[in-house]
């Protein structure tokens, strides 16, 4: 909801762009003002040179004059934040070497931001390292904005933290780096709380805020070796086994999982992957469109059955 006449002001510039044209009653409504305050917000925006037309009539509408350019768009700083990962992640997906247009774009945001979000947005873009693979845990962009900006200016944060085992801790933890490694979020460093180096996933971390305390990130130090050595000495739940009825190529295109292991097999192809949620691998394995057996763990059939029944019970709802 809009309360400052500015932003009601802005917003009605942004409705009827979007819609094209609107009744007085379409915005009010929108607004939650009356039509006579519309009527204000539309004048205001004729003197600030914006034609806005009034079709009189029984159907009458405000609209923008047909072919007017708008000037360039005001992003927030979320909206700047969110857009700059959305480009980092398709650069890393090598969409951006079929197009200069996705470095351009990221140096125009850049270039027209306010200082402080221009500050954020390019510490996001320095410390953040993303690796393809199929997205299954996001973490809130607050986290990571406020970890990047933490890398950035090599200062401690205090984070709360919620485990695997869902035990919910608070610690004070000097970030070297974040990274995205098959669709989960992690962020490496010294925590406080256990003395040691310690990697976390972005997704457990429910609250977290910058504090003045400064640390110093080992000299030469690997993020991306770190990432991984961390979590090849973490023990994966689930040793998972599939047939495929694709072939070699269309296999890895679609499953998008990188440390899977692809042989092919019986005029199909076997993917063998460790995961540790088997509700994940249920739904990423119906979502592929790809016919398939499972050989290994039963409990993967059971996941899948759930998962089923759950998407039959969503597609029986009536509105």
């Amino acid at each position: 909801m809009v309360y400052r006449p500015t932003a009601r002001v802005l917003t009605v510039l942004e409705l009827l762009q979007t819609h094209g044209r609107m009744t007085g009653a379409e915005l009010a409504r929108r607004l939650e003002v009356n039509v006579r305050t519309v009527r204000d917000y539309i004048q205001v925006l004729a003197d600030l040179g914006i034609p806005v037309e009034a079709m009189r009539g029984r159907y009458g509408a405000y609209r923008l004059r047909p072919g007017y350019k708008l000037p360039p768009l005001i992003f927030t700083e979320d909206e700047a934040l969110a857009l700059t990962l959305s480009l980092l992640m398709a650069r890393e997906h090598e969409l951006a070497q079929t197009s200069p247009a996705f470095e351009g774009a990221l140096t125009k945001i850049e270039r027209v931001l306010p200082n402080t979000t221009r500050e954020h947005v390019q510490a996001v873009e320095q410390t953040v390292i993303i690796e393809s693979g199929a997205y299954r845990a996001a973490p809130t962009l607050a986290v990571v904005t406020i970890l990047s900006s933490a890398v950035h200016r090599r200062r401690c944060v205090c984070l709360r933290y919620r485990s695997a085992r869902a035990e919910a801790t608070e610690r004070t933890f000097s970030p070297y780096g974040i990274m995205a490694h098959e669709g989960v979020w992690y962020t490496i460093g010294y925590c406080h709380l256990r003395r040691s180096q310690r990697l976390l996933r972005l997704d457990r971390i429910t609250w977290a805020a910058l504090t003045d305390e400064t640390f110093l990130r080992p000299e030469n130090f690997d993020m991306r070796g770190a990432v991984l050595q961390a979590l090849a000495s973490v023990p994966r739940v689930w040793q998972v086994k599939v047939w495929l009825e694709a072939t070699l190529e269309e296999a890895r295109r679609k499953s998008q999982l990188t440390q899977g292991h692809f042989t092919e097999e019986n005029g199909g192809v076997l993917l063998r992957v460790d995961v540790e949620d088997l509700q994940w691998m249920a739904c990423h394995l119906a979502g592929l469109g790809i016919p398939f057996t499972i050989h290994h763990p039963p409990e993967l059939r059971t996941a899948l059955r759930q998962y089923a029944l759950t998407m039959i019970d969503y597609a029986k709802r009536a509105p």
